[in-house]
């Protein structure tokens, strides 16, 4: 024990007295930029047109082999998403290896071969470097393209687009482009039901005949190969393919940034938070002499943790989990962006503070330090994404394609260290934009418009098709006599009655369930006994129950992979104070309170605050009754979060009308229950909420 505290008491001296030598009040003085040293490939092109580089590296016995088409951008108008769909189905088979025995041959050599519309790559140890190309080019050349996977990829893609259609994120990723650039610009065209269903496989015959052609084309090679053999190998495997019709394109105008700032705003009232986005063009080559000092600018307005949209808006007023900005390079042009989903009753507010400190980098020099850090990572990343085969790959294509100097990235760290504060100042100023702009709010117009108006910044609005459009009615008037108690009454005699509501003393429910973006789907069983005991179990065939949460009437507990948690005891009271199946029975006058008749996907619904510890709101189809919405807000790390249940799917189960399919969304989580069996008053016991 005294040899321990002794052992201690050394280190903590050694540290102390090593510490007494640094003057902490002081930056460090930058170090040189590291000496970048790049093989340079061996370059040619072949009869055809295509340009080939190779890259000679004997770390590892790997090869790495990459396809990249240098197209001028196109559109395809009415039949926008052939594109997606021809990606979708290239890298499945050629014409001469089925589609299984192509699979099978790249897991059996350990390799891996992607394809898609824009290029491809494949990987593999060098000893099998030969025939990776032989398989690379029979895809590129020979693609097996048939109309059953044309179909297959089709509906894919169709049902894609439904769940996208709902999506917040999804149709502000679309409206980003669309508003900035236009729909007729080839960065602003997207694809919808119309025009993927306008797609025929024989345009996607077309677009494969038409759009891969080697004259656009790069292949980069690197790795432990022998550069004159894989020359040849290259030349042999790839002479034979041809240029199909190439149509000489013209790059139209983008849209104009607008000549005041004003907020594009489109309506989901499913939004349990809003996607804000500050945006506008810019013209910005990874050539121009501004490059580097856009890339540390924008390091410090939004590029990481510590930046000052990050700071303000997750750290100092917890509007959101992560605010970001960025700025493209493009050789026609690109955007300058800021992006947070934020609160729904906070997104006027991150409007006004996006535009703060955007304003704040334009106006005030930043900090040396803040500088020195944003010059730190950038270093750092540097240095660690040169280990990867794919960004020697991609840094060779650059120089190509953007008409880069051949010494661009061996000189990129010093150009980096170059920046000034006073160069940062002067690019935010001509690059960062918060007066001609547009800010693109995708949220529930009923929840957030009364404040964006309230910011004095000029509203337009469109719908999910970026169509523009007259101002939403947001909320409808409540018709005479209508309360909160009757719609709850109404509710009731809706799914049965009063009398066939208070015969329910238990439910089960067996569940298939959907999780968005998971490449499983388990299922569930969930059960509720009056007047407030519930257990889920959810499982997976073959690995069992993955996830319990229980609740027994007093306590409650989650269990997921082993782990116990119990439930805490704000929670717990909460639970505790049910009394009954279903709220609507016995929640009481004073706690319910009607708030307006909103449209919720095309239906008018009422809605009903519930007092609480967070308030939460309920929502009835005005026409029939049914509930089909609720909202709980909850604390997550620190955070609110707005948990949305949707129930659909209606039938009656032992005269009592059940939903049997609830899609449940929290942030960026979609999870949805559809039920295969719903049970009242069977087959469940006290012994299931344990």
């Amino acid at each position: 024990m005294k040899n321990s505290i002794l052992l201690i008491l050394t280190i903590l001296l050694v540290s102390t007295s090593s510490l007494a030598q640094i003057d902490r009040t002081k930056q460090p003085t930058p170090g040189p930029a590291p000496k970048i040293n790049m093989d340079r490939p061996i370059e040619f092109k072949l009869e055809n047109g295509l340009n080939v580089m190779i890259v000679e590296n004997h770390k590892l016995p790997r090869v790495s082999i990459n396809l990249f088409f240098d197209r001028t951008p196109f559109l395809s108008k009415e039949k926008a998403g052939v594109t997606s769909l021809l990606g979708s189905m290239l890298g499945n088979g050629t014409q001469t290896i089925t589609k299984d025995a192509f699979n099978e041959e790249i897991d059996f050599l350990g390799a891996n071969l992607s394809f898609g519309f824009d290029g491809g790559s494949a990987s593999s140890l060098s000893k099998y470097f030969d025939r990776m190309i032989e398989l690379l080019a029979d895809a590129t050349m020979h693609s097996l393209l048939t109309g059953e996977e044309f179909k297959k990829e089709k509906e894919r893609l169709l049902e894609l687009w439904k769940s996208q259609d709902k999506s917040v994120d999804a149709i502000a990723g679309i409206a980003g482009g669309a508003l900035s650039y236009g729909k007729a610009h080839p960065y602003g065209e997207f694809e919808n039901e119309a025009s993927i269903n306008n797609v025929s496989f024989e345009d996607v015959r077309e677009y494969y005949k038409n759009y891969f052609n080697p004259s656009e084309a790069y292949i980069v090679i690197i790795g432990d190969i022998n550069a004159e053999k894989a020359k040849e190998t290259v030349a042999k495997r790839f002479n034979s393919w041809e240029n199909g019709n190439i149509e000489e394109t013209q790059m139209p105008e983008a849209q104009k940034n607008p000549e005041q700032l004003t907020i594009n705003f489109i309506d989901m009232p499913n939004a349990v938070q809003s996607n804000i986005s500050l945006t506008s063009n810019v013209k910005l080559k990874m050539s121009d002499p501004d490059y580097h000092a856009v890339l540390l600018a924008n390091k410090i307005l939004g590029g990481g943790f510590n930046s000052y949209l990050n700071m303000n808006l997750r750290e100092e007023h917890g509007y959101t989990y992560g605010a970001r900005s960025s700025v493209g390079s493009d050789e026609y042009v690109t955007r300058f962006r800021t992006s947070a989903s934020v609160r729904n009753e906070v997104t006027d507010s991150a409007v006004v503070q996006t535009i703060k400190e955007v304003k704040r980098i334009q106006n005030e020099a930043v900090e040396e330090s803040a500088l020195e850090n944003a010059k730190a990572k950038y270093v750092g990343d540097f240095v660690l994404a040169l280990e990867r085969p794919s960004t020697i790959a991609q840094y060779a294509i650059n120089i190509k394609t953007n008409n880069l100097s051949a010494d661009f990235y061996e000189s990129y760290l010093e150009k980096i260290n170059a920046v000034t504060v006073a160069d940062v100042q002067r690019v935010a100023k001509k690059y960062f934009n918060a007066e001609n702009a547009r800010f693109i709010v995708v949220g529930k117009g009923s929840d957030v418009i009364k404040n964006l108006e309230k910011t004095g910044i000029p509203i337009q609005y469109f719908d999910k098709e970026i169509n523009p459009i007259d101002k939403p009615e947001f909320q409808k008037p409540i018709p005479p006599g209508v309360t909160a108690e009757a719609v709850f009454k109404d509710y009731i005699e809706a799914i049965g009655g009063s009398k066939a509501v208070s015969n329910v003393k238990t439910i089960l429910t067996n569940a298939e369930v959907t999780i968005e973006g998971a490449p499983f789907k388990p299922s569930a069983t969930i059960k509720s006994m009056a007047p407030n005991k519930t257990s889920m179990e959810m499982y997976m065939e073959g690995m069992g129950t993955i996830v319990k949460q229980k609740f027994d009437g007093k306590n409650g507990y989650v269990e997921q992979q082993g782990r116990k948690t119990e439930m805490d005891t704000e929670e717990r009271v909460e639970k505790q104070k049910e009394k009954g199946l279903f709220p609507e029975t016995y929640l009481e006058k004073e706690a319910i309170n009607l708030i307006s008749l909103i449209s919720i996907n095309g239906t008018d619904a009422y809605k009903i605050q519930v007092s609480g510890k967070n308030d939460s709101f309920r929502y009835y189809d005005a026409e029939n009754a049914m509930l089909i919405r609720t909202e709980d807000e909850k604390d997550s790390q620190g955070q609110k979060l707005t948990q949305v249940s949707d129930y659909s799917d209606y039938k009656a189960v032992n005269g009592v009308m059940m939903p049997h399919t609830r899609t449940i969304s929290a942030g960026s989580q979609v999870i949805t229950f559809v039920a295969s069996e719903i049970k009242i008053n069977e087959g469940v016991s006290k012994k299931d909420f344990k």
